[in-house]
């Protein structure tokens, strides 16, 4: 991998009114990077790719391209944007024209390349893409896979420094992804500089060599595939690649409204297609510890923080308990019924105490 940087943001800000989906982001592109950006949806991702490509402007910061200021008033955003192409989601195929027509109009408008150059090139690139035999068709007459291997073949025949992927197959029928991921293997594999924002996290880990995640405004973590999939730092990253789903709820009053937390857990286990049995043992854990220990015997340390966490990778069910006051473990030396209930509808029961914490009391339970 090469030390050059082609591309650096410094302090990159970008609103939409109220909403600030970046704020401050900083990060570089070197070449051959081939970057993956993940994250939940509406953390920005594909706004910045437009930023990077000058589709939308910011608001703060600035963006060097060879370490030139490209959000400069002074810079052309069409020259850059024949350095730096796009790939969109919904191919952007002009109808009306060829393959071959929707290949070549930019090189020969933009770059002033001859037609026939501009043709041969065309070919060789939808030989490349296994599509030759398509030159002369029409978009509708295509797959949406194939559309959009030839978007891929247009963003090419540019010859780009940089290209952007803004969710390449999610427009795709499921059996037309695979065809689209090997071309863009192939373009990775060619040595072309990449950034692909993607929901594909096993995609993502074969051919990136560096992963963003995205949330709370910015670059949450940043790490090689290994590092982000397998063992990430940061608690958001964590549970967006292990798939979890969470319910979080403070119980603030011994006259709490239960009929309203068991709406929210059948809620969750709906949405999430947990068991009946895991829903079932979820909620009769919640209530032994909550209702028939915590609340009688810790009368004067509310709140208390309940968090659930599904894993639709592993369908492992996990019930958090944070409590605050001196130490004590809930578990040892409590009501006996109760204790047993939950022992008997749990795989694992963990207890720790945090100092440091506010709430220091953690009790965490892996429901059968």
């Amino acid at each position: 991998m090469s030390d050059e940087v082609l591309l650096k943001v410094e302090n990159l800000t970008k609103k939409f009114g109220e909403v600030v989906p970046l704020k401050n982001v900083n990060f570089e592109i070197r070449k051959g990077d081939i970057i993956s950006v993940i994250g939940p949806s509406g953390t920005g991702k594909s706004t910045l790719l437009k930023t990077l490509n000058l589709l939308e402007p910011i608001d703060s910061g600035k963006i060097f391209f060879h370490g030139e200021n490209i959000t400069s008033p002074e810079c052309n955003s069409n020259i850059v944007r024949q350095k730096i192409g796009m790939i969109f989601q919904s191919f952007n195929l002009f109808s009306h024209m060829t393959v071959t027509e929707n290949i070549t109009i930019a090189p020969i408008e933009l770059k002033k390349i001859p037609k026939d150059e501009a043709c041969e090139l065309a070919k060789k690139l939808l030989k490349r893409v296994g599509l030759l035999s398509k030159a002369d068709s029409y978009p509708d007459e295509l797959s949406g896979g194939q559309q959009q291997r030839v978007a891929i073949v247009r963003g090419l025949a540019m010859e780009p420094e940089i290209l952007l992927f803004d969710e390449p197959t999610s427009a795709l029928d499921p059996t037309m992804v695979g065809e689209v991921e090997t071309v863009i293997r192939k373009v990775a594999e060619s040595g072309t500089t990449m950034m692909i924002v993607t929901h594909a996290p096993e995609f993502a880990r074969q051919i990136s060599n560096r992963v963003f995640y995205l949330d709370e405004g910015g670059i949450y973590e940043e790490g090689t595939p290994k590092q982000i999939f397998d063992n990430p730092q940061r608690e958001k990253t964590r549970q967006f690649v292990s798939g979890l789903k969470i319910l979080e709820f403070v119980i603030d009053s011994h006259d709490f409204d239960f009929p309203g937390v068991y709406t929210k857990f059948e809620e969750f286990s709906l949405q999430n297609d947990l068991s009946r049995k895991q829903k079932n043992n979820l909620f009769s854990v919640f209530e032994e510890v909550v209702v028939n220990m915590l609340l009688t015997q810790l009368p004067d340390d509310l709140p208390i923080k309940i968090k659930v966490e599904y894993s639709r990778k592993s369908s492992t069910a996990k019930i958090f308990f944070e409590y605050i006051g001196e130490k004590f473990d809930i578990m040892s030396g409590g009501d006996e019924i109760a204790e047993a209930i939950v022992k008997g509808r749990s795989e694992k029961i963990e207890y720790s105490f945090d100092d440091n914490a506010e709430f220091r009391n953690k009790l965490t339970i892996v429901v059968k």
